[in-house]
């Protein structure tokens, strides 16, 4: 029996991967901050455990110490901000035989910083035109409409077009912000399985047809060979393994640009594996040992989303105590 701790419970993320993984040798332990979040009543009491924010001080040793005790064999970081701090922290787990499901930290930290992201594919792939929004930038080279975002976070936070000069003026700049070409095509999520080696094995795209907080709500898969190249281009340059999701959206010409990298499973994943390809299942083999050299093909399928509810005694919601 292997014992497998997804974190970020309350996200899509943590609860796609819990429901692609689902097997008899394999026993689900779930954790989050909040004692409310959802997938942690997808599993029994003694497997859900509470712990501090990813970005607090305290979150790998209570991550560490939780793990110990409920002898876990692999954790499987859901959130953004636990990705680095758990890779810098990886040789700790290691050292208790506790194995990490995700890439390494450079990996990490050029793939969570936009700017980054860009500079290191700009000569591999299509890059939107893409600078820091400080007091360097000359806005009189720009075209409108154009985008200004974060530099780091996800769910399109932050995200706003621009469409005027007088717009931009009125935008207050900062080092923490890009500035950045407007896309005017389709939007697409690439699933992208590596091995170990950083070997793609499989690519996924999926069209995000309908969108919610930076969310797909309704996608559907889309076998477009240059997708699927475009997306194991990025994924090679930044040197991904195990999962990632590169993100593209088409320019006015038609060919796919580099949005993003998510660096982590993402949370519309039950569509690849809906799709024949169960990338969760596949890498945490892997991650134990297993070899991944090939991947099924996918199948065209769509898919959309709604609400599930989990029914459960009220004196449960009260029941869990921090790490």
């Amino acid at each position: 029996m292997t014992n497998v701790l997804v974190t970020g419970a309350g996200g899509p993320a943590a609860i796609s991967f819990m429901k692609s993984v689902e097997a008899d040798d394999i026993l689900l332990f779930v954790a989050d901050m909040d004692q409310l979040a959802s997938g942690l009543y997808m599993v029994p009491k003694e497997r859900r455990v509470l712990l501090p924010a990813g970005a607090s001080e305290d979150f790998v040793d209570a991550l560490l110490q939780s793990c110990i005790r409920m002898k876990i064999d692999v954790v499987v970081p859901t959130v953004d901000t636990e990705l680095i701090p758990v890779a810098l922290a990886e040789k700790r787990f290691a050292a208790h035989g506790i194995a990490i499901l995700q890439m390494g930290a450079r990996t990490l930290h050029t793939c969570l910083d936009k700017f980054l992201l860009a500079q290191a594919c700009n000569d591999s792939v299509r890059v939107p035109r893409t600078e820091l929004f400080d007091e360097s930038v000359d806005v009189s080279t720009w075209s409108f409409p154009l985008v200004v975002k974060p530099r780091t976070g996800s769910g399109s936070k932050g995200v706003k077009i621009i469409h005027s000069a007088k717009e931009l003026e009125q935008t207050k700049k900062s080092p923490a912000l890009i500035i950045q070409e407007f896309l005017p095509g389709d939007e697409y999520s690439v699933d992208v399985l590596a091995n170990s080696k950083g070997e793609v094995v499989a690519a996924v795209p999926r069209e995000r047809m309908k969108i919610d907080s930076g969310v797909a709500v309704t996608s559907r898969v889309v076998l477009d060979q240059e997708l699927i190249d475009a997306a194991t281009q990025v994924a090679q340059t930044v040197g991904v393994q195990f999962v990632a999701n590169v993100q593209l959206r088409r320019d006015a010409h038609g060919n796919p640009c580099l949005l993003e990298v998510n660096p982590r499973f993402p949370g519309t994943m039950t569509l690849t594996v809906a799709s024949g390809v169960n990338m969760p299942s596949l890498a945490l083999r892997h991650r134990l040992g297993a070899p991944l050299n090939d991947a099924p093909s996918p199948n065209a399928v769509a898919m959309v989303r709604y609400l599930e509810d989990i029914v459960l005694p009220v004196q449960e919601l009260a029941s869990l105590a921090p790490a």
